[in-house]
Order: structure tokens, then C-alpha cells, then sequence
């Protein structure tokens, strides 16, 4: 069982303020942590409160929290002062995917925050070892890869970089238990981590078995929904195995593996999405079409969906037979 750590006491920043900063913001906020959020773009300014109080009240109306928004709010400060991340214990970066913008942005935090401070990126490309060296002191430096949205789903990687010092990973990974994540701990630096590299090698055949004629973009999301998207949110891919006989997939393994696309090339449905300017919902535009009221209700459902699966997913935690076990022991003692 994690060890309780006590979050009031335990100052911390977020500096970019986009959907996923404004949703990690909420995260901490829940955990009752005091959040610094830095705008490094003056634009986030406008939207972020408006956001996280929405976040915030949502979550009050779904039961995720017991008080109001304005509690919360009452323990976050928004600017654009760096200055003010000073006694901040933990940072997280959320900017974009660019390494120089990254770095003006490190320079920026650890030229007022503590040296024992730990400071984190919520990348999912970069990777931590190559963005550790941009940084005064590499071994308080990790990757915190978040999923949107960060404030209701149980997904956390924790990514040490080549420098990086173990045990302050492993305090994160204590910590992001109070978060309401079952954390990943990855322990040596692998570029896309262990998500994104299990979810892009399925992206990539999905690519494959449309732009071949073997399947409609319908069905291929069809399939994931009601295959994986059936049991993943109880068991990953090796429990799943386990449970329904492990004999059977290395039988197919030997015949499928061969035949499994493998390219490195971006693939050609995707490049000309985003060449005619497509950003799917965002825009109406994607692998479907949407009418701007269907973009806007395929947005609003979405939100639906993360606090009802997220209740759903709750009931079966990853210890869920263990604690099945000890119920079962202890009623067995009682008699």
C-alpha cells in the first residue's frame, strides 16, 4: 500500500496552460496540493480559470470531489510571473513539443526554484534523457506524461531520464498516488515510453489495414472498440493473455508477426489530413467529417464518457483480486 504523503504541505507549478495543463492543474488541485499555473502564453491566460472551474464543477456534480469549485480555486494562483514558482517543490512543464521552447522554459523556472526541487515534463515524444541535458541539474529531471483528461483518468508514466535520480522517481511515483493514479514507473528512458510505443505500433496497422482496402476507418474503430476497448479498462494485454490462455497467442504469433506492417513512413491518410489543415474535433475536420454541432457533441460526450468510465474503472482497481483475497481470508478467520 503507497504511504499517505501530505499534499497541503506540498507546493507545486504548472507552466503552459493549454487543455492539458489546465486539466493537470485540476488533478493537483483535487489532491489539494497549492498550484502555481504559469501562462507562458499570454492567450492561456484568458481561457485557463474559466477551464479549470469548469473541471472543477463538473467533477463536484459527478461526485469526484465534496466541495466546491471555489475551494479549490482558493489554493491556485494564475500569472505569468515565473518569480512565483519560488517555493514551488515539484514543476511541471506542458508546452509544446519543441526543445528550444522547452529549454527557455527551464531556464526560466530554475532560475527561481530550489535546487532540490524536482522539475518534470509532460512530453510524450521527446525524450527525458535528451531534455535532462538542457537543465542546470539532470537528476531532479523526469517525465510526468499525463493523459487528457490528467483529472479523472488513472494513467501516469513516471520516466527517468539517463541522469536521473531513481529514488526522487520512485517519490513521485509514491506521491501520484494521492493524484488517484495507478502509476507506470518507467526506470530507463525509451523514446515514446511504454504507452505510446504499445498504442502507435497499433495506430500504424490500423494506417495499414485501411490505406490497403482491408477495412473502412469505421471499422477498424469499431474493432477497437469492441475488442480491446472491451477488457483494457479491467486488464492490460498480459493478464489478458493469462486469462484467456496463453497457448493460443503464441500459436498465431508465429503466422501474424510476419505479415504485420512495419513501415517508418508517416502514413499517407494522416499526412493528407493534416496537409489540407484537418485537426479532427478542433476544426470539424479529421479521418470523419463533422458538421460543427456534431464536432461540438462528440466534445461533450467525451467529458460524459471519462467520469462514467472512470466510475466504472474504480470499482476494479489493479488490486482488485487482491483485496477479494484478503475480504475472503478474513471472513474465513472470523468464523
Amino acid at each position: 500500500m503507497p504511504e499517505f504523503i501530505d499534499t497541503k504541505n506540498i507546493s507545486t507549478g504548472v507552466v503552459g496552460l493549454g487543455l492539458m495543463g489546465c486539466s493537470i492543474t485540476t488533478c493537483l488541485l483535487i489532491a489539494e496540493h497549492p498550484v502555481v499555473a504559469v501562462a507562458p502564453i499570454p492567450d492561456d491566460l484568458k481561457h485557463a480559470e474559466n477551464r479549470i472551474t469548469e473541471h472543477l464543477r463538473k467533477s463536484k456534480e459527478e461526485g469526484l470531489v465534496n466541495r466546491p469549485p471555489e475551494y479549490y480555486l482558493g489554493h491556485l494562483i494564475i500569472t505569468e510571473d515565473y518569480s512565483l514558482l519560488k517555493d514551488c517543490s515539484l514543476v511541471i512543464e506542458c508546452t509544446i513539443e519543441n526543445i528550444d521552447i522547452k529549454k527557455s522554459v527551464y531556464d526560466k523556472i530554475e532560475h527561481v526554484i530550489t535546487a532540490d526541487a524536482l522539475l518534470t515534463s509532460n512530453t510524450s515524444a521527446i525524450p527525458i534523457s535528451m531534455l535532462q541535458k538542457q537543465t542546470g541539474y539532470p537528476g531532479r529531471f523526469f517525465g510526468l506524461h499525463w493523459t487528457e483528461p490528467s483529472h479523472t483518468t488513472r494513467f501516469l508514466e513516471i520516466i527517468c531520464g539517463d541522469l536521473s535520480d531513481v529514488s526522487k522517481a520512485e517519490y513521485l511515483y509514491q506521491l501520484s498516488h494521492q493524484w488517484g493514479k495507478e502509476p507506470i514507473l518507467v526506470r530507463k528512458d525509451i523514446r515514446g515510453f511504454i504507452t505510446n510505443r504499445l498504442m502507435y505500433a497499433m495506430y500504424r496497422e490500423a494506417f495499414y489495414l485501411v490505406e490497403n482496402g482491408y477495412a473502412s476507418v469505421e471499422d477498424v474503430d469499431r474493432s477497437c472498440r469492441n475488442n480491446a476497448g472491451y477488457f483494457m479498462t479491467l486488464v492490460g494485454i498480459f493478464r489478458w493473455m493469462d486469462l484467456t490462455g496463453v497457448p493460443a497467442y503464441h500459436t498465431v504469433m508465429k503466422d501474424l508477426f510476419p505479415t504485420l506492417n512495419n513501415s517508418t513512413a508517416v502514413p499517407r491518410l494522416i499526412d493528407d489530413i493534416v496537409s489540407k489543415g484537418g485537426k479532427g474535433i478542433a476544426n470539424a475536420h479529421g479521418f470523419y467529417e463533422y458538421t460543427e454541432e456534431e464536432a461540438r457533441l462528440w466534445e461533450e460526450t467525451f467529458k460524459e464518457f471519462n467520469y462514467e468510465i472512470r466510475k466504472l474503472a474504480l470499482k476494479y482497481p489493479a488490486d482488485v483480486v487482491k483485496k477479494k483475497l484478503e475480504r475472503k481470508n478474513k471472513n474465513v478467520n472470523m468464523k
